[in-house]
């Protein structure tokens, strides 16, 4: 699989993955990479993996998932002996709701042997994020993970990457909070009240001038972010 990476800042990385167009994110440090997402399958995890290695020279050390869809978090027992982050609750909807999962891939159009193979190897985080938790990649470099939802899930996770030099934009990856490539879904596990307060502080964790990495779609300014916070609680105004 060819992964086209996308630079966004020195070391900091993205890529839209073909078929869903599911963004993945990877972040240098001295001490390995971050990534952010795994993508849909083992094939995908696997793809990215290798690419994050020949792209960056580093081994992937970390990864954060930004919410349980299988589009984000199928590839991540690719990822094996890495250490996983997620969202509080995450760990439980992953242990408990594979089934489900593995559903949602196929009514999608994820072949069912790879499905099955996914979720059956499912890795499911080891560290929990209540709140904000800094993670230090080594040379200087630092992540910020925030648990800002729940909204289009109940356990969304942003990841902000501070920039390195004076004047450098940061770059938060939103996950599924924020779409480009078409209307932001709301699915059965949505908190469609609580979507627009998400979005609320996603903004104020990056603030006007960061660089928004979609979970779907083309990177954004902070402008959009706030028009899509508009529209959502538009759409799910209580009467």
């Amino acid at each position: 699989m060819d992964i086209g990476w996308e630079e966004l800042a020195p070391g900091v990385l993205r890529a839209r993955l073909p078929r869903w167009d599911a963004t993945v994110g990877a972040v240098a440090g001295a001490e390995g990479a971050l990534v952010v997402d795994t993508g849909s399958s083992l094939a995908e995890g696997a793809a990215v993996r290798t690419a994050v290695r020949e792209r960056l020279g580093l081994p992937v050390a970390r990864v954060a998932l930004t919410h349980a869809h299988f589009d984000h978090v199928l590839g991540t027992a690719a990822f094996a002996g890495v250490q996983v982050y997620g969202a509080v609750g995450l760990e439980r909807v992953l242990r408990h709701d594979r089934e489900a999962i593995q559903r949602d891939a196929v009514r999608h159009g994820l072949d069912p042997a790879a499905a099955a193979q996914a979720t059956d190897a499912l890795v499911l985080p080891q560290h929990a994020v209540s709140g904000e938790l800094t993670l230090s990649l080594g040379g200087g470099r630092q992540v910020l993970l925030a648990n800002v939802g729940p909204g289009h899930t109940g356990h969304d996770l942003a990841v902000l990457v501070p920039g390195r030099e004076p004047g450098a934009r940061e770059v938060v990856f939103c996950g599924d909070l924020v779409e480009e490539s078409g209307e932001p879904q709301a699915g059965p596990d949505a908190l469609p009240a609580r979507w627009p307060a998400a979005l609320d502080r996603l903004l104020s964790l990056g603030g006007e001038d960061a660089v928004y990495v979609p979970g779907h779609g083309a990177v954004v300014e902070a402008a959009f972010v706030r028009a899509q916070r508009d529209a959502l609680a538009r759409r799910f105004a209580r009467p």
